[in-house]
């Protein structure tokens, strides 16, 4: 297929080989992960000039891999600064084809259905995101104003605007704005989880709203990791069944994000239940003085 989607393999992605077939797209490692961000995000990512990107792109694809999310894994855990992450291969937001941050509604706070000229919903056990922005460069005050952009797949597995059966959807996708106190709050779904992956949101922040017109602008990009207790409960309830034979495969050890620290601090807080909805909160640390990923 031309583009992979979560729990199918896949061939070629975008008309390129992929280096592990058997893979999915997301799990493809470093060399395919710069190809398919460019060069000037790449060089953002890894806080390289030119020739540095040169001399990375000889070493061994496993060991740069390793080094490079060893090294940001020490920093955040010292400074308290959320781990800088892959916005993987489904972004929207126009550094990998489609832009939904373009689009005129997507600033709100309920996600759960498409908008602009899309109509579907997403089915799924209620979450509440709560993610806390704070500002480590100015003494880790609330980040008023900051945009945050989070997008995750659905119940089906798919995510909106790139899987089949999707593609004609930009649900699950949304931005708000920081109040005050540094907080964002949306209302979604209770994400799947597909082959290779522990169960995440993804979520970049921007400095301000007027910021989202351009993917480069983002100061911080990561992801949440849901707690294992709640995704047992919620995978146990009708429309999730293939996700309890993909999180029986994967651990937040042997994630290929998480896996460094087990999702240390990215792991959310979890309240609620499978009927009234589950909560998720996330204190996102973000230092303006670091190399963005992106």
């Amino acid at each position: 297929m031309q583009h992979g989607q979560p729990g199918k393999g896949v061939a070629t992605y975008q008309g390129r080989p992929l280096p592990r077939p058997d893979e999915e797209v997301v799990d493809q490692g470093l060399g395919f992960d710069l190809g398919t961000m460019g060069r000037r995000r790449a060089l953002r990512m890894l806080g390289l000039g030119a020739t540095a990107l040169g001399l990375a792109a000889c070493s061994p694809e496993t060991s740069a891999s390793t080094s490079a999310s060893a090294s940001a894994t020490s920093a955040s855990a010292s400074s308290g600064e959320i781990p800088e992450e892959t916005a993987g291969p489904y972004p929207g937001d126009g550094s990998n084809g489609p832009d939904v941050l373009q689009q005129s509604g997507v600033v709100r706070s309920d996600i759960r259905t498409s908008f602009g000229d899309a109509s579907g919903t997403a089915e799924g056990v209620t979450m509440t995101l709560e993610l806390t922005i704070t500002d480590l460069a100015n003494g880790g005050k609330p980040f008023a104003g900051t945009a945050v952009y989070v997008w995750q797949c659905d119940r089906e597995e798919r995510y909106s605007l790139y899987s089949d059966g999707a593609t004609d959807q930009n649900y699950l996708r949304g931005v708000q704005i920081a109040d005050a106190s540094g907080v964002v709050r949306f209302t979604s779904i209770f994400p799947a989880c597909y082959r290779g992956r522990w169960p995440h949101v993804h979520f970049e922040v921007y400095p301000d709203q007027a910021s989202i017109a351009d993917a480069g602008n983002t100061i911080a990009t990561s992801q949440v990791a849901l707690p294992k207790d709640a995704c047992d409960k919620v995978y146990a309830t009708a429309g999730y069944e293939s996700s309890v034979a993909n999180l029986a495969q994967i651990s937040l050890q042997s994630d290929n994000i998480f896996g460094d620290d087990a999702g240390a601090s990215q792991l959310g807080t979890v309240t609620g239940d499978v009927t009234s909805g589950y909560t998720v909160r996330l204190a996102v640390g973000v230092d303006t003085r670091t190399a963005p990923a992106r």
